[in-house]
Formats: C-alpha cells, sequence, structure tokens
C-alpha cells in the first residue's frame, strides 16, 4: 500500500487527487496538508473533496505526517513547495510537484534539493498533454521555419499565473526542436502597431474565464495553410491522473529530478 500525503488539498486539485485516491486499492491518503490559518484546518479531508469521511483530517504541518509516509503529492503555491520540499528531502521521501509559477531561482533550488530524493516535477501532469510535448517536437521539426508558430491557453478565472507553466513548457518544446533562443523570440501576446510580424517569432497568449480546466493549442501557420496541435482538459481529474501514476511510479525511482514523460515512456531498471 503506498502511503500519500497531499499539500494543498483544499484547492481543486488538492480535492480532486483526494477523490481519485480513494478510487485506489493500492493506496491510502494518510495526510492532507494546508496553509495554517486556513477555515478548513481539522475538517475532514474526505468530506472537504465532496466525498465520505475518510478519517483523515487536514493539518497545516507537513513534518508531522512525513515519517509515515512514502510520497507527497505536492500541488500548493511557489514558496509553500519550497518549504515543503525541504522538509521532504530532510525525510528523504519522495515527491510529485504540480505546482506551477516558479522563478528562475526557485527552479535552482528545486533541482538542487530534487537531486538528494525521488522527485517528478511536471507543469502539467496531464498524460495527453505529455503525449502531446512529445508530438510536438515531431511537427516542429517536420514543419520548419516556414511556419509562423502560436500558443493559445485558456484556464478558469481562478488561476493565478499567466501564461501557464505549460504553455511555457510548449513554448519552450518547439523553438529547442527549431534551434531558436527562446528569450529572443517569445512575445506575450500584442498591442498597438507591432508591425509585421517577425518570422521566428512565437506568440504566447493567455486566456482566463469561467471553469475552463485546460486549453492548449499550438498553431503552425504558412502562405496557404495551418495546422494545430490542440489538447483539452474537460476536468481536473485529467491532471489528478497523472499525478497519481506518477506518485506510483516515483516510490521506485532513482534518485533525481524526473519528468512525466520519464513516468510515460521509462521503467524503473
Amino acid at each position: 500500500m503506498i502511503r500519500v500525503v497531499i499539500t494543498g488539498v483544499c484547492g481543486r486539485m488538492g480535492r480532486c487527487i483526494t477523490r481519485c485516491i480513494a478510487q485506489q486499492t493500492d493506496m491510502q491518503l494518510i495526510g492532507a496538508i494546508q496553509y495554517p490559518e486556513h477555515p478548513q484546518i481539522g475538517s475532514d479531508a474526505g468530506i472537504v473533496a465532496g466525498i465520505h469521511e475518510i478519517g483523515v483530517p487536514i493539518t497545516g504541518k507537513l513534518d508531522n505526517v512525513l515519517q509515515n509516509t512514502d510520497v507527497v503529492i505536492e500541488f500548493s503555491k511557489p514558496e509553500g513547495t519550497l518549504q515543503h520540499l525541504q522538509q521532504v528531502a530532510d525525510a528523504d521521501r519522495a515527491i510529485v510537484i504540480g505546482t506551477t509559477g516558479f522563478t528562475v531561482d526557485e527552479f535552482a533550488t528545486i533541482e538542487a534539493y530534487a537531486s538528494e530524493i525521488r522527485c517528478v516535477m511536471a507543469p502539467n501532469m496531464s498524460l495527453g498533454v505529455n503525449v502531446m510535448i512529445q508530438a510536438l517536437e515531431l511537427v516542429a521539426k517536420a514543419l520548419g521555419d516556414d511556419y509562423n508558430i502560436e500558443v493559445i491557453e485558456a484556464h478558469h478565472h481562478h488561476k493565478a499565473d499567466a501564461p501557464s507553466g505549460t504553455a511555457l513548457r510548449l513554448t519552450e518544446t518547439v523553438a529547442t526542436a527549431l534551434g531558436r533562443d527562446l528569450d529572443e523570440v517569445d512575445v506575450y501576446g500584442r498591442h498597438g502597431i507591432v508591425g509585421a510580424r517577425p518570422k521566428k517569432q512565437i506568440g504566447i497568449h493567455a486566456v482566463r474565464g469561467g471553469d475552463i480546466a485546460g486549453d492548449h493549442t499550438v498553431l503552425f501557420a504558412t502562405e496557404g495553410e495551418q495546422l494545430s496541435v490542440v489538447h483539452r482538459a474537460h476536468s481536473p481529474e485529467a491532471f489528478a491522473k497523472g499525478a497519481i501514476r506518477a506518485a506510483r511510479w516515483v516510490v521506485d525511482a532513482p534518485k533525481g529530478l524526473h519528468d512525466v514523460n520519464e513516468v510515460l515512456f521509462q521503467k524503473h531498471h
């Protein structure tokens, strides 16, 4: 039985992962973490997630439950994730990180901690999105520089960071495949008299509204035709299932920082 702790358990993703874990036969939720001032501290995690009582009270302290856990599934805010990662590293446990919005320096800190433990990190835990990333590398290389590339993402109105971590990963994928320096070619939205579009520019656009779970489109357009590679998540469950699959994989993984592509395509040696 894989013993799991969820952080950010009262958020959209945390509640969805709680519901999904309750359906697994090889996993048990043993800890539910939320920031200490949250009004749901002390409540049962199952009730908060919208299912039956599961006997796991929501608490504000991760280190109290780490000794008995196998893997932490982390969906919180960047500052909370860094603090939790330090505690996970000190306890030598495994972690799956789905939090987005890190700065370059914060990501460097994550890399340093993750080198000592078993860690899966991805801006998007959806299996479909991670297959899309693989496909985009092939598409970009096949079409080359004759096609203009635009990345459009849409999310619910609660999402804090823009563009999404997934949109940045998709943009990075096509830029790398085409040998472009992303910092030199990316543009975030357009406004005013911007002039003709530079050939190698990659546009990134963020849409926010309603309860959109997550839409990502990468558009390749040239004279006479266009090709779109699209992924649409209809509910947070798509990400929750990927996080659970990553948690199952990472408990036996080699130490170090892994991504979801390894979860999908590699078996442990």
